[in-house]
């Protein structure tokens, strides 16, 4: 029977209706009782019995011109599916299947709802196409994709997360851009699951927390010791709710997912405890990667005992902070402890009868007592204008994060030769470098041999657990190869990591490894003369100041760490 021009019916009733399969009653009951229940058409007519779903998609496939696929006989990516929000195969009644280009491939019921293609397409930015299927077999699929959802976030949810939606974080100064609501970030099982990763890392001593989405996986990784180790593999569908809720703490632009953020944020573990964070987010193939810096104000209170200087080296440290003028250098790669070097000499000299400033990129740690600044380049507050800012403000001592530049540089050597203390970092392999980096950045050697007067180069070695480290037998021959001398080998016990449940994998901590250099007078004429990286490390040698790889032996033949350590952290 066929509809008259004034009916309603439209897309798939209307091709039911002129095909005897529903009269026009039928049709408009159904479609206004689907309208009420919020389900597509076709999906309260099969659950009504009121069409057969097989003959319905055989019968459309025809009409339509679009292949019918049986959907048992399909392998579906998991990875396709989590393309799209769940709201969005849930209203629009349909599936993502697999994806292949810029092209996603959407199982359908009715082919005629092109608005669900379009709206995947809108929040995809992918190509969609339609396979049309059998109505009862996509509802079932829809319903173990549902089923698979509510048991990740079950598994989030369990009961060793209890009360973890009660911790107080706090973000940092900068407001988010973002003003829309959005309820995935507020499920209480993405809350906790967030506050649990925090709350471990902050237990086990973890330096960063590292959360990657992948093709097929999602993983959370620690780096602990200097070394990371995989701590948690939650469903990658859930990636996107995850970034989220770090970035509502971090108070970062949750909608922004193209560009990278810097944000920073504090969980307060109780009245007299807080943590910082810095959260940085970068977009990947698959979703944001976050990796959040555990930045905890107790690490710089620690006191210069635990760090791992040996005695001599320690001595000449401490000298040269307390001198009224000079500069001290910190070097060695990212996440060698410079910093905590840095704050460690701040902590030392941080009396009432001191002005202390730093320039920072960006401050790690909050030092009451010390005027510490935030530079940002984007607005002009760079290294360089803060240290000329702070000239002028009756410094004692100056810290600057990182010497970049030859301004930044020459400004530093200034201020360390008209009376003060400048403390700062560069990235160079060992101190002898140092000298050389800063000639080659444009700074005239007269100037870095009147200014400067303690180099320190540093790495961190993970420190043997002291309840399973074992001994270990070694040859002479081999110890001599390593670089140790005949007369440290008499009567030496070397120990190797073992493992047991009170460390990581034979670990526990880190310790120091450090090149104290002081500039001698033989130093500063040879760096005058114009002498190279090379000349430096044989006179430095001369003058009795072990390198790197001496000092590390140390701690070996100490039995603080082991050899195997120390070769992966000191070449050469």
């Amino acid at each position: 029977m066929a509809t008259t021009a004034q009916t309603p019916l439209s897309g798939l009733a209307h091709h039911l209706v002129n095909h005897d399969v529903l009269n026009e009653q039928q049709a408009l009951e159904a479609q206004t009782q689907a309208d009420k229940e919020k389900i597509p058409f076709i999906s309260y007519a099969v659950k009504n019995e009121l069409i057969d779903s097989l003959a319905t998609a055989e019968s459309a496939a025809n009409e339509f011109g679009v292949p019918l696929f049986n959907l048992d006989a399909m392998d579906m990516d998991r990875t396709a599916v989590e393309l799209v929000a769940e709201s969005l195969i849930r209203k629009h009644h349909t599936l993502p299947l697999y994806k292949r280009a810029n092209r996603l491939f959407v199982a359908v019921s009715d082919p005629t709802n092109l608005q669900a293609l379009d709206e995947i397409k809108f929040h995809t930015g992918l190509n969609t196409e339609q396979i049309l299927v059998d109505e009862t077999k996509l509802a079932e699929a829809i319903n173990q994709f549902v089923e698979s959802q509510n048991s990740a976030m079950a598994d989030l949810d369990s009961d060793d997360l209890d009360g973890l939606d009660d911790l107080e974080v706090t973000g940092g100064e900068e407001e988010s851009t973002d003003t829309n609501e959005d309820s995935d970030i507020d499920d209480t099982p993405i809350v906790r699951f967030v506050n649990k990763i925090l709350l471990d890392a902050i237990k086990k001593g973890v330096s960063d927390i590292h959360m990657e989405p992948y093709e097929k996986t999602y993983r959370v990784r620690y780096r602990l010791d200097g070394v990371l180790q995989e701590v948690a593999s939650p469903p990658n569908n859930l990636a996107n709710k995850i970034a989220s809720r770090i970035k509502v703490m971090s108070r970062l632009d949750i909608s922004e997912r193209r560009v990278p953020q810097d944000g920073r944020m504090k969980m307060h573990l109780s009245k007299n405890r807080a943590i910082d964070f810095r959260v940085s987010t970068c977009p990947t193939l698959f979703g944001e990667k976050i990796v959040m810096r555990i930045l905890d104000p107790t690490s710089a209170s620690l006191g210069i005992e635990v760090l791992g200087y040996e005695a001599d080296q320690q001595q000449l440290f401490l000298d040269a902070i307390h001198k009224p003028y000079g500069m001290v250098l910190v070097t060695g790669p990212t996440g060698s402890g410079k910093t905590v070097s840095l704050y460690t000499a701040l902590s030392i000299l941080n009396t009432a009868d001191r002005n202390i400033s730093t320039a920072e990129d960006p401050v790690e740690i909050n030092l009451p007592g010390i005027n510490q600044v935030n530079v940002n380049p984007r607005v002009g507050l760079t290294f360089s204008s803060a240290l000329k800012a702070f000239l002028r403000q009756d410094p004692d001592i100056i810290m600057v994060g990182e010497i970049r530049d030859m301004e930044t540089g020459e400004i530093g050597i200034k201020a360390a030769q008209t009376g003060h203390m400048v403390l700062s970092t560069l990235h160079t392999n060992d101190a002898p470098q140092t000298l050389t980096r800063l000639i080659n950045m444009g700074i005239a050697p007269f100037n870095i041999a009147s200014a400067v007067s303690l180099i320190i180069a540093q790495r961190l070695a993970r420190r043997l657990c002291e309840q399973c480290k074992a001994p270990v037998n070694i040859p002479t021959d081999a110890l001599l190869r390593e670089g140790f001398k005949e007369e440290q080998i008499e009567g030496i016990q070397i120990f190797s990591a073992t493992g047991c449940d009170d460390c990581s994998k034979g670990y526990k901590g880190r310790v120091g490894i450090y090149q104290v250099m002081p500039i001698s007078e033989a130093m500063g004429k040879l760096i005058m003369e114009g002498g190279n990286a090379l000349q430096l490390a044989a006179l430095a040698k001369k003058e009795g100041i072990s390198d790197l790889r001496q000092s590390g032996l140390l701690k070996v033949k100490s039995g603080l760490t082991s050899l195997e350590e120390i070769n992966r952290v000191i070449t050469g």
